[in-house]
């Protein structure tokens, strides 16, 4: 029996239909354990930074100064981000999404593992800090490259009407990253002494990032390019320097995405990777076990909002949503240091547990209002450039400049003031942003009318 042209025809948009819907769903999946792993093994570091290095590789210093020397180092990966973003954008402007985001992921898998096999400075000295040093930048410039590719990956399959909600789950990364890191280095401390886990048992985590690194190369190598960047190809539309391209033409928004993050990645790691120090020091006295669980618990919660607010984003604008996340979050910042600072355990647990909530609401749409904000030919390096400057101004600094403010001013309402004034900066930088949630991005030709 034949089918009719008609039943064909039918039978064949069906069968493509249904094979997109494959891809989209590869893709999402994709990016979302992509980011995981990259996270997984950043946070990994920053918990590690304000709970073991200091003792590790800096232990002739005091508890003040060997903290600093050990968020310093910490700082280092977010200063080769933009590297990284300039250098992987390049190439993911060039040769695709999928292939770029293969390296970025080998590439943080084997530093952190190596940062697991390093010996602390009792065993090499002044070398270990280095070492240290160099393997921290290797992650910065993996991370870099990898997040504006994971975005379009999810976004440049998914629906066009739900840019704001595909482009939220790589946003997962971040969230299902900092459980992971965070929840074994949990399991690691309470099943060990202090002694053990400084001398061998926070290693064990780091170790293990090659078993994730092998799980997502296994599920980046089942998808495909994106449509969009394949439209581009067969356009022949791509570009020769994209990220040169993008510098000249585009500066505005790059800066602007850069700025608009200040009140979602600065506090960010004040609530995740600072917290861990402040509370667990001689003032404050509380266990590292109750902070990492409290930390575990509130990227639960974050985990849970991330495609909340990013579907939201897609029925009530990118900029209303992210606006709205930016001041409640300078409030914020004073509530929830007056809860740490209260002396209450319970409420010390609570502010730990919901901390990240107004960083949801901006991180969740953050991904499309960035991404959304240059053309296909320019996506990758533009978005990844904007996003990953952040680093050097905003989550870079937060935990070097909130160590130091505690220290001269002896009050959390210090770094409360810091977090008010990111936030005054992002909604001045987010109301000179154009919003694109309802325009065509697969077409340049939008940008260049705007």
């Amino acid at each position: 029996m034949t089918l009719d042209p008609n039943q064909a025809e039918r039978a064949q948009e069906a069968a493509q239909t249904a094979e997109r819907g494959r891809q989209i769903r590869k893709a999402a999946l994709a990016s979302t354990v992509g980011t995981t792993i990259e996270w997984y093994d950043y946070f990994l570091y920053g918990t590690a930074a304000a709970l073991v290095f200091p003792q590790v590789f800096f232990p002739n210093a005091s508890h003040y100064v060997g903290t600093l020397e050990s968020f310093a180092t910490y700082f280092v990966g977010f200063a080769a981000r933009p590297i990284g973003a300039a250098l992987f954008g390049h190439w993911g402007d060039r040769i695709g999404r999928k292939a770029t985001l293969i390296v970025t992921l080998l590439l943080m898998g084997i530093s952190t593992t190596l940062i697991g096999v390093l010996p602390g400075a009792a065993a090499w000295g002044n070398l270990a800090p280095l070492l240290l040093i160099l393997l921290r930048l290797l992650q910065g410039v993996a991370v870099g490259g990898e997040w504006s590719g994971s975005v379009l990956l999810s976004m440049e399959w998914g629906d066009q009407n739900r840019r704001g909600l595909m482009g939220s789950w790589p946003q997962l990364g971040v969230a299902s990253g900092l459980i992971l890191g965070t929840g074994f280095l949990t399991l690691v401390s309470t099943t060990t002494s202090d002694a053990a886990f400084v001398s061998w048992g926070w290693r064990i985590p780091f170790l293990c990032s090659l078993v994730l690194v092998a799980i997502g190369l296994y599920i980046r190598l089942q998808i495909l390019e994106t449509p969009t960047f394949a439209k581009l190809v067969k356009e022949k539309s791509v570009k020769k320097t994209p990220v040169l391209e993008v510098i000249k033409k585009h500066p505005k928004e790059i800066v602007l995405s850069a700025l608009i993050r200040m009140s979602e990645q600065m506090p960010f790691y004040v609530v995740t990777a600072f917290v861990l120090a402040y509370l667990t020091d001689d003032t404050h006295g509380y266990s590292k076990d109750f902070v990492l669980i409290g930390t575990l618990i509130a990227a639960g919660v974050e985990f849970v909002l991330l495609p909340v607010f990013g579907h939201l984003s897609d029925t009530v604008g990118r900029k209303r949503i992210y606006m709205t996340g930016a001041a409640i979050m300078g409030i914020w910042g004073f509530v929830y240091f007056a809860m740490l600072d209260s002396g209450i355990s319970w409420v010390v647990f609570l502010a730990l547990c919901v901390g990240l909530i107004p960083h949801a609401m901006q991180y969740g749409p953050q991904a499309s209002l960035i991404a959304e904000s240059f053309p296909t030919s320019l996506r990758y390096g533009g978005a990844g450039l904007g996003y990953q400057l952040a680093s050097v101004v905003a989550g870079g600094p937060a935990a070097l400049i909130a160590t130091f403010l505690i220290h001269q001013f002896g009050t959390g309402y210090a770094v409360s003031a810091y977090i008010f004034i990111s936030a005054l900066i992002t909604l001045a930088a987010c109301s000179a942003l154009k919003d694109y949630s309802r325009s065509d991005i697969s077409d340049d030709a939008t940008y260049a009318r705007a």
